[in-house]
């Protein structure tokens, strides 16, 4: 018999103010703030799987295994984006062209996708042709191509006698992706690539996916250039131009020569930035910043760095010093090599130069010290590509959110199908591998402390600290509401703004309580006293002050879904078992606002034990992020493919519906949905 027992541990007795205060945990535990908690269980994880991959990476001698190596990351790589589309026609166009003193630009426009529009600046020598081509992606500079120091190394380019095409991207320059009706943009920049990404991830996408394809289809346009070789293809880019230029150097073999700049570190010192920077597990498959450059292997690359980035210098000389002896196992020691200019994030003009000069190196065959000369740049208006300045303004334009509503509307048949053709236990077997959520028997018997006691007209309440992985310190403060008279039912209550909520006298836990019932109030990872105080950015009212640990468990291949979920399942079986006499307790299941997803999850995959269920406030679906186009707080239930199987809709539907209570379900901004 499971009994809750009352034990004086100092560790946790610190910090209480009275018998009312419904706190459990102290401010700090073992030197760590308790909201603080799940950043630091995803870093540990981190370092587990980064202590797995340089063990495999150690083990990389023979060329065999370098080839190989390269050939499952670039598999790998491509797998989690999505793949890749077909190719339909650029449709590019000239919009207008200006000559300057020694070279010239063309304001150009061309379709990625159709009527997704992309535009660019193409900076060509005043030599003759053809020239060696370099695609320079942007940066996360608000007015994209326009800005000083990428139009600087488009110039100096040109200058040394190659081309080059700066292209803005989508949430930049000339193509915000939300418009208000002013035609101003809404968001953009890192905060409209995740907004993206919310939905992209559901679809079983990325942002990345979006601005990698950019990024080929303006190699197609260099290519369809008469003046250029396309044998004599480089890139180059700074910050999130970096990202770009290292996924793109990555994937496209076409990139002969290539030099990001202020990007290249290991994610093993790195928080999660912007939706684009995170790739679907990578981390727990050991996929690193260093075998972006690993995967072109022996082409040559150029590590552009700043010892005061944001992006560590420390984690950057460690990407380099992996990229050089794979180059060196491979016979070509020489072609990859590493720039570090004492200056803070930026593509500063040793970077530029440095660049200039590796690109002369390699596309030229010209290795001689190239100096940024004294110029102007174009403004905003003369580089301006469109009519209107937004790509967004032009007949037909189709947005990425466009994008992601075709996959969306392609995936609901194919779900249909699914949930009409498939087995119900195969289909929810699907389910756990896709949200990470294991059977109920093979995960560990929970643990737990009983602090402290409160006294309650017709019951009590203890203090419980839960420990669903004690070795890791996770620690789940919850309050146990025990009647004086228990009927033999129980209920267990997640609220998304914490356990107190609702426990005030005469509120709806107590209703229960008197009742008979034992009544479980538990903060689930992340809520109540472990949550997350602030966040980066700014972006806590669109993502939630969690949403760099939910780019953290999105990189180890983890969901807060499946781990949400496993925890209220350890907690109900916990509950059934509790002076039961033998027979389990029937477990009733609460999931209020961002707790309705894994309540309902661990609902329908584990029917036998949760033998009710009750959503409040709780999302109507995913395909809702998709319909949408600004969403709040749905990056922590975003799983990645989900809707390549299944919604939430499909997991209420299993579940008889005698046994499930809907109560006031929410669209993704949070607001209420007359289902009437």
């Amino acid at each position: 018999m499971i009994r809750f027992i009352i034990l004086s541990i100092g560790l946790f007795m610190v910090g209480f103010v009275s018998a009312d205060d419904l706190d459990v945990l102290p401010d700090q535990i073992d030197g760590v703030s308790v909201d603080q908690m799940m950043t630091q269980y995803w870093r540990g994880l981190t370092y587990e799987a980064f202590d797995r991959r340089e063990e495999n990476y150690e083990a990389l001698k023979t060329k065999e295994q370098l080839l190989a190596h390269q050939t499952r990351m670039r598999n790998f790589f491509l797998e989690q984006i999505g793949g890749q589309p077909k190719r339909t026609p650029l449709n590019a166009r000239i919009t207008g062209r200006l000559q300057r003193d020694g070279y010239s630009v063309e304001k150009v426009i061309y379709e990625s996708h159709p009527n997704h529009f992309v535009t660019a600046a193409l900076f060509l020598p005043d030599s003759e042709p053809p020239y060696p081509g370099v695609l320079v992606p942007c940066g996360h500079s608000g007015n994209g191509k326009a800005i000083d120091v990428y139009q600087r190394a488009c110039i100096l380019l040109a200058l040394n006698g190659i081309a080059a095409l700066c292209y803005d991207p989508i949430d930049q320059g000339e193509r915000y992706q939300l418009l208000d009706s002013n035609g101003s943009p809404i968001i953009g920049g890192t905060l409209g690539h995740t907004m993206t990404g919310v939905g992209s991830i559901l679809v079983g996408r990325n942002t990345a996916s979006y601005r990698i394809w950019d990024g080929m289809r303006s190699i197609d346009y260099l290519n369809s250039r008469k003046e250029i070789d396309p044998k004599r293809i480089g890139c180059t880019g700074n910050s999130g131009g970096g990202t770009l230029t290292s996924y793109l150097m990555a994937l496209d073999p076409r990139i002969v020569c290539a030099a990001p700049s202020c990007f290249l570190t290991t994610l093993r010192n790195q928080d999660p930035q912007d939706a684009e920077q995170n790739i679907h597990g990578q981390i727990a498959f050991g996929m690193d910043h260093s075998d972006y450059i690993m995967m072109r292997a022996p082409k040559p690359t150029l590590m552009c760095t700043a010892t005061r980035d944001f992006f560590d210098i420390n984690g950057s000389w460690y990407t380099f010093r992996q990229a050089k002896r794979f180059y060196t196992r491979m016979g070509f020691a020489e072609r990859v090599n590493i720039i570090e200019t004492d200056a803070e994030h930026g593509f500063s003009i040793q970077l530029r130069t440095g660049m200039a000069r590796w690109m002369r190196r390699w596309l030229l065959q010209m290795d001689d010290a190239v100096t940024e000369p004294d110029f102007s740049v174009l403004t905003e208006e003369e580089i301006q590509c469109t009519p209107d300045g937004q790509v967004m303004l032009m007949e037909g334009a189709r947005s990425v959110y466009d994008l992601n509503l075709d996959r969306e509307k392609k995936l609901a048949g194919q779900r249909e199908r699914f949930w009409r053709d498939t087995d119900k236990k195969k289909a929810l077997d699907r389910v756990r591998t896709i949200a990470k959520i294991r059977p109920l028997d093979e995960l560990p018997e929970i643990e737990f402390k009983v602090l402290d006691s409160i006294e309650r007209d017709g019951y009590h309440i203890d203090k419980v600290v839960l420990l669903p992985e004690k070795d890791r310190k996770v620690w789940l403060p919850a309050l146990a509401f025990i009647p004086d008279t228990n009927n033999g039912k129980s209920c267990l209550y997640l609220h998304d703004e914490g356990k107190h909520v609702d426990a005030a006298p005469e509120g709806p836990i107590e209703k229960r309580v008197k009742a008979g019932e034992i009544v479980v109030a538990v903060d689930m990872r992340g809520v109540g006293e472990t949550h997350l105080q602030e966040g980066s950015k700014g972006w806590d009212q669109h993502f939630g002050n969690d949403w760099q640990d939910s780019f953290s468990a999105y990189l180890l291949d983890k969901t807060y879904v499946g781990v949400r979920a496993e925890d209220i399942l350890s907690i109900a079986r916990l509950m059934a078992n509790y002076e039961n006499d033998g027979a389990p307790r029937p477990v009733h299941l609460v999931g209020i606002g961002e707790l309705g997803p894994p309540a309902l999850h661990a609902a329908a995959l584990e029917p036998e034990l949760i033998t009710s269920l009750e959503l409040r406030r709780s999302l109507i679906s995913w395909s809702n992020v998709l319909h949408s186009t600004m969403t709040k707080n749905q990056l922590i239930n975003a799983v990645h493919g989900a809707l390549e199987v299944y919604d939430l809709p499909n997991l209420l539907a299993v579940l008889p519906k005698e046994n499930v209570t809907v109560i006031e379900p929410v669209n993704v901004m949070g607001e209420l949905i007359d289902t009437e």
